[in-house]
């Protein structure tokens, strides 16, 4: 099976790399030629663009920014007419935008799955991201082999678009554990109790979570160098709080933590990972470790 990925970002990449590095002969395609030229070495076949990677593959990965994107990539896919493509749209976007694409894409015969991933760029590196595949059962058991090479596990979730609404369960507890992680060391740090310590106790306590694991080690580092950019948190926070409210279901805390994105943003940490939003409640309270 030949694959393909279209986008090479942080999770693309590594999709990517993991993907070489089970076997497979890959061809990927990124607007920033930069990114597909740094995988040619590891084996990657550069596409001069989309419609390139749909002729050369069997399942293409989509692993893009905004609807805006996925509209204009799964335009040009349907536009190569070669039927019995899979394809996987892995982001967090509005279930909209994926409905549309599938629409784009059926009417050529190419089959697209709903399937985003959780877990950040460190788990995207490690192959360890957890895959919430939803859509055609079909066309699901022929990537399957796919989502055995970037994750750790698989789960099937049935229609299209159940994969999205797991993945706005899951952000939703990501954004709000960021920053009862970040408030948590702040607490410490304010009290006088030194960060490795507030770390490696509250491990060890019913009080840690996932993400007090992967991110509190960075707070106590002073470590951001991205694996998930605060500010991609905040856009899925801000899309997750809308089909919240679409469906009727109250999201307190995600509200509040939103704000604090929001304002964590607006003083230019959008651009580092979500872990510092320790630096910000520093900031703001003149503290520092």
């Amino acid at each position: 099976m030949d694959l393909g990925v279209i986008g090479l970002g942080i999770m693309g990449g590594a999709m990517a790399s993991n993907l070489l590095e089970s076997g497979y002969r890959v061809t990927g395609y990124d607007i920033d030629s930069d990114k597909a030229a740094a995988l040619v070495d590891g084996g990657l076949i550069a596409a001069s663009d989309p419609q390139a990677v749909a002729q050369h593959a069997d399942v293409v990965i989509f692993s893009l920014p905004t609807p805006s994107a996925l509209h204009e990539v799964s335009s040009a896919v349907a536009g190569t007419n070669e039927t019995g493509l899979v394809c996987l749209e892995t982001g967090t976007l509005p279930i909209e935008a994926k409905q549309r694409a599938r629409r784009i894409l059926e009417t050529a015969g190419i089959e697209l799955l709903d399937v985003p991933l959780s877990g950040t760029g460190l788990q995207a590196q490690e192959a360890t991201l957890v895959v919430l595949a939803s859509g055609s059962q079909k066309a699901f058991e022929v990537a399957r082999p796919v989502f055995d090479s970037i994750g750790r596990s698989t789960h099937y979730l049935g229609e299209f678009g159940n994969g999205s609404k797991m993945k706005f369960i899951a952000n939703l507890l990501v954004a709000v554990h960021n920053l009862a992680a970040a408030e948590a060391h702040a607490l410490g740090i304010a009290a006088g109790l030194d960060p490795e310590v507030v770390q490696r106790v509250t491990e060890d306590g019913v009080g840690s979570s996932k993400i007090f694991e992967i991110r509190g080690p960075m707070m106590v580092a002073g470590n951001y160098a991205p694996a998930a950019r605060l500010d991609i948190i905040l856009k899925d926070a801000t899309l997750i709080e809308e089909y919240a409210r679409s469906v009727g279901a109250p999201t307190p805390l995600l509200r509040a933590a939103l704000e604090v994105y929001q304002e964590a943003s607006a003083s230019g940490l959008g651009d580092l990972d979500a872990a510092a939003l320790l630096r910000h409640l520093e900031d703001i309270a003149g503290l520092s470790h």
